[in-house]
């Protein structure tokens, strides 16, 4: 693989991009709105100038990444990728969308792959007439520091697929593991639960924000608590996740906690907005 596309300049798309200029491949980032494009190039220089200031990578390094990252606004003008890597929003019809879009006039080769972290793979796949070369590849918040991808393969995945994806990651200097096609992965299956009691805890009156932090972080060993977690990934990717969790699983120790609604109706969605459980 040598070309990469990227949907989504959000804050995945943009962790995905870098890393992925970086390891000297040729990126192509898309997105609808030339403002976010231009937000997310600011963020991946801001990034790589980090590095180069903690001696990371040199100057040249730097500036070889930038040079390999194009923007555009037209997913169409995606006419050679070997392979793209959607991070667009957790939302089901928007992701369907953009893959059945992609299936007309993506390479036969291309393997598509989302980036999504609780929407089937197989139902995304479902709406391509090349569900082999679909695959799930989630990505850690923030992606140029998390090791971890999470594999997910969808029912119709192909082993050559798979191992591709696989090697890539590898070649992203990642870790990839893989598991099966099922709401939340193990990933979000796990986490998302734990950060929803927290905030039942909080809701609750049974500590506030800062014990409840403290007690997982200095009792769990957790590198940091479930609320600070919350505000980083964003209150209304965690509440989008609970409720596919919800939805699919069908059992009510999915529900999302009132409180968790409510910070997202009111609009504060943590670090993105300077307001979550905790201000920035």
């Amino acid at each position: 693989m040598k070309k990469i596309g990227v949907i989504g300049a959000g804050t995945m798309g943009t962790g995905i991009a870098h890393v992925s200029a970086l390891s000297g491949f040729d990126v192509t980032l898309v997105d609808i709105e030339q403002n976010l494009l231009e937000h997310s190039l600011t963020s991946i220089k801001k990034g790589l100038k980090r590095q180069v200031d903690k001696g990371k990578i040199s100057q040249e390094e730097m500036n070889t990444a930038l040079g390999r990252i194009q923007t555009i606004t037209e997913m169409k003008s995606l006419s050679s990728e070997d392979i793209v890597i959607e991070a667009a929003t957790e939302n089901k019809e928007v992701k369907i969308s953009i893959f059945s879009e992609l299936d007309t006039f993506c390479p036969e080769k291309t393997i598509l792959a989302s980036n999504t972290s609780s929407i089937s793979i197989s139902l995304i796949a479902s709406a391509t007439n090349r569900p082999e070369k679909v695959i799930g590849m989630h990505f850690m918040n923030p992606v140029s520091i998390m090791k971890l991808v999470e594999i997910i393969r969808g029912k119709l995945t192909s082993d050559e697929t798979t191992g591709k994806v696989k090697n890539l990651v590898e070649v992203l200097n990642k870790i990839p593991v893989e598991c099966n096609d099922s709401s939340g992965f193990v990933s979000n299956r796990i986490l998302m639960p734990m950060i929803n009691e927290a905030v039942f805890c909080l809701a609750d009156g049974v500590a506030t924000a800062e014990a409840i932090d403290k007690i997982m972080t200095v009792g769990m060993a957790h590198p940091m608590g479930p609320l600070t977690l919350a505000d980083l990934i964003g209150l209304d990717i965690c509440l989008a996740i609970m409720e596919v969790l919800h939805r699919d699983m069908g059992d009510n120790k999915y529900r999302p906690c009132p409180l968790l609604e409510e910070m997202v109706s009111a609009g504060n969605l943590g670090r993105k907005t300077g307001q979550g459980f905790y201000s920035y």
